[in-house]
């Protein structure tokens, strides 16, 4: 079996043979493979193959989600019980790259206005993640994510639609639990977040809501968790997530925590 740094020696050097060029997406990727490399090579896989591996991927989004702060606190929450690794890396080419394959759950925690610059790499790269087995969990306006790719609502369940309101005014409001037997939320209640209610998205792809919120505005009740299940791969798919304090309640905490079990598969 080759080794892993091996692999993404491979991986990274195969990038330059592209004709691409030295690009600043090159050199990135060779950081990234070298940092991950690190990070698994322990007798050529991770050091606890018990704990499930996660991959959030993070590093742009809309001006007003403080994504430097809220992706260490998820890893922190989800690292909590000690069965959960997280690697965060702040680049969505990272999608373009076998690297990816080494983790059972990637963490969409972004929102990318561009197309990424190698985008059918990326797109091919998260079907084939998922026909392989692999978890998906996507927090916050990840359902606004790739915009310029039709099948991304397969992959999601359900995205942002430009033409929709796209939220209730941020504030306190109840999430109330409606799927009680659910792995991610048998045993949970209802509870209060401060956060904004997205009522934004679209989609006919096939869901199992797991928690719903009604809009003070508009009187409707929107989803604010879902799952999708589609072939091998698992989504989990939350819109909560706005900024640190949507992180501080208890009950969230422990979905994500759940989730990423969940998605990572028997």
């Amino acid at each position: 079996m080759m080794s892993t740094s091996r692999r993404y020696e491979m991986v990274y050097r195969s990038s330059f043979s592209s004709g691409l060029g030295c690009s600043l997406f090159q050199l990135t990727l060779i950081f990234w493979a070298a940092f991950l490399g690190l990070a698994v090579q322990s007798s050529d896989t991770w050091a606890n193959e018990t704990k499930h591996r996660a991959m959030l991927i993070t590093g742009v989004d809309y001006a007003g989600h403080q994504w430097k702060t809220t992706a260490p606190l998820v890893r922190k929450i989800l690292e909590a019980d000690g069965d959960i690794e997280v690697r965060i890396v702040e680049d969505i080419e990272i999608l373009a790259t076998d690297l990816i394959f080494d983790f059972q759950v990637l963490i969409f925690h972004f929102k990318n206005y561009d197309p990424p610059r190698r985008a059918a790499a990326v797109y091919s790269n998260i079907q084939e993640f998922q026909k392989r087995g692999g978890g998906l969990l996507l927090l916050h306006f990840a359902c606004g994510a790739f915009e310029q790719w039709p099948e991304y609502v397969m992959v999601a369940g359900r995205i942002w639609d430009r033409e929709k309101r796209p939220h209730d005014p941020w504030g306190r409001f109840t999430v109330r639990i409606v799927s009680t037997e659910h792995p991610i939320t048998v045993g949970l209640s209802d509870f209060e977040i401060e956060d904004e209610l997205y009522t934004c998205l679209k989609g006919e792809t096939p869901i199992k809501v797991l928690a719903e919120a009604r809009s003070k505005v508009d009187g409707l009740t929107y989803p604010m968790a879902f799952v999708v299940e589609s072939g091998a791969g698992r989504v989990f798919h939350t819109v909560l997530g706005h900024d640190a304090r949507a992180f501080e309640s208890p009950t969230v905490q422990v979905l994500l925590r759940r989730a990423v079990r969940w998605a990572a598969g028997p």
